[in-house]
């Protein structure tokens, strides 16, 4: 049996089944996160005590989309044993920081782990990630599987940058590191959303007012943001960057060289006139 003797690092592929279920789930996450900016004040799809309920819908999907990319062979036992590997790192990071000015290791890994591994693999291994730590902090509640898809997001996201067999180096750290800034404003924008239309009795300036026009409720949004979540974005987003910058060369270094021996999808040829022990 021969294989090639030097193969890139390739990530793991995405199937039809598992492509279908990560739309579907992300449709179905977009309205979850956006429904109350929609809902008339007096169908009683805006009020506060709902949201919960979506819990129930949302973490089948989650686990739909794992089975669907282990269906489509797109994840072999290789494969789930490294998920298995990042998500328990991911998940062991997240205390280390978690609650202290929204320092969170756990996403410079997400942003590595996606470039090298696509996008397909980064939306498991976040939302993984996400549950794991979760179990591991005791933080499960209605708002875990927004946490989860969330953070699955932010993992697809570095998966889908461009140039990944163009650039290395510097150039491919500095991107990195933007897309991890930029991102986790935007985790921290998306949770913001998912909290902020169950909290009652704030101010006029910043509550949620349901029925209202989008764009008055969204500038209510923009201010509460900035209001309450700002500086704990801005920790969450400078330790990616410094992290990425600092720790990126070797971890991609090293997760490249993991997936190479790994060798997912690689091709099995059999040499002609032998019998499978070189004779």
């Amino acid at each position: 049996m021969s294989r090639t003797a030097t193969r890139p690092a390739r990530p793991v592929r995405i199937g039809p089944r598992a492509a279908a279920a990560l739309v579907l789930v992300t449709l179905i996450g977009i309205a979850a996160f956006g429904w109350p900016l929609l809902a008339d004040g007096q169908s009683g799809l805006a009020h506060s005590e709902d949201a919960p309920w979506l819990f129930a819908a949302l973490l089948p999907l989650l686990v739909a989309v794992v089975v669907a990319t282990i269906a489509d062979d797109g994840m072999d036992a290789k494969a789930v044993a490294m998920l298995g590997v990042l998500a328990a790192v991911g998940a062991a990071l997240r205390p280390l920081g978690a609650g202290t000015a929204g320092l969170e290791p756990m996403f410079f890994l997400m942003v590595l782990s996606g470039r090298v591994l696509g996008p397909g693999f980064g939306f498991v291994l976040g939302s993984v990630t996400m549950f794991a730590s979760a179990l591991l902090t005791g933080g499960v509640g209605p708002w875990m599987p927004f946490q989860m898809l969330a953070l699955g997001w932010f993992a697809l996201g570095a998966g889908l940058l461009p140039w990944a067999e163009q650039i290395r180096g510097r150039a491919e750290l500095a991107m990195l590191a933007a897309y991890g800034f930029v991102g986790s404003f935007a985790y921290g924008t998306v949770m913001n959303l998912q909290g902020w239309v169950m909290l009652q009795g704030m101010g006029q300036g910043v509550s949620f007012h349901p029925g209202d026009p989008v764009a008055a409720n969204l500038a209510r949004f923009a201010a509460y943001c900035l209001a309450t979540s700002l500086g704990w974005d801005l920790g969450r987003a400078a330790l990616t960057v410094v992290l990425t910058l600092t720790l990126g060369a070797t971890l991609l270094k090293a997760l490249r060289r993991a997936t190479r021996k790994a060798a997912f999808d690689a091709p099995v040829s059999f040499d002609p006139g032998t019998d499978g022990r070189g004779r």
